[in-house]
């Protein structure tokens, strides 16, 4: 049995260190650009956890780029929301995934920051905005420092609740988002978060029980994790940023 373990530990490591790449094909930039012709503020939207959670099913940070839009709409301005998606839905875009998560999405990063570029070389009167919750705040911000100095200009940044190991951008034209303090898995609290990594399987053992579909890394939950376009800690300082530079 150990040595079935062993082997099995060691084959996983071998996929996803030399496993072949599951690079989505979704962001077409013939589409995008046509589609974001007719708007002042294009947002890319990316979402946290495996990175291909569509705006439609991400509860967690959909509300807030629909905020985001809303202040957007009022001011006079005409903005679009294209989804950015990491990884495939599957076992290789998984591995893809872990494997970008520990290399802090270097190679994806790249792809991304191209497309930016190319989005603001084709529109340099347009404001981008790329936009991250937790490691994909994470991916935000090596995506930013891909980013070409001057085209810096045009691209501005929100992330919320980046992990505390995560390399964040100092940039004026990036605003970071952890609860004023509050979450823990973005300020670094081990007991907090250690607390909350030994009830996991607890709390995924009642759902399975209860017969709700929950993930065992769903079911992992930091405290302060959780982000409301309503919080005074979220809406009053997105909106300042924007205003700062958009209006």
């Amino acid at each position: 049995m150990q040595k079935i373990i062993l082997i099995s530990i060691v084959l996983l490591g071998l996929v996803v260190l030399f496993g072949p790449e599951a690079v989505p094909d979704d962001f077409q930039l013939p589409e995008i650009l046509d589609s974001t012709r007719n708007s002042d503020v294009i947002i890319i939207f990316n979402s946290g956890g495996w990175g291909n959670t569509p705006p439609e099913n991400a509860e967690d940070f959909t509300p807030i780029i629909e905020g985001i839009q809303k202040t957007l709409n009022d001011w006079g301005y005409k903005s679009v929301v294209i989804p950015y998606t990491r990884t495939k839905n599957d076992f290789l875009g998984k591995i893809t995934a872990i494997r970008e998560f520990f290399n802090r999405f270097e190679h994806s990063s790249d792809n991304l920051a191209d497309k930016i570029e190319t989005l603001g070389e084709s529109f340099p009167d347009k404001k981008i905005i790329i936009a991250g919750l937790s490691s994909g705040g994470t991916f935000v911000n090596k995506t930013y420092e891909k980013i070409s100095g001057e085209m810096k200009d045009s691209v501005l940044a929100i992330t919320a609740g980046t992990p505390f190991w995560t390399e964040n951008q100092d940039s004026d034209n990036i605003l970071q988002l952890d609860n004023n303090g509050k979450d823990t898995l973005a300020i670094g609290d081990a007991d907090s978060l250690f607390l909350s990594l030994f009830e996991t399987p607890f709390k995924w053992i009642k759902a399975k029980i209860s017969g709700k579909n929950l993930s065992f890394w769903k079911a992992f939950h930091a405290s302060g994790h959780d982000y409301y376009w309503p919080s005074p800690e979220v809406s009053p300082k997105i909106i300042t940023f924007l205003y700062a530079k958009i209006r």
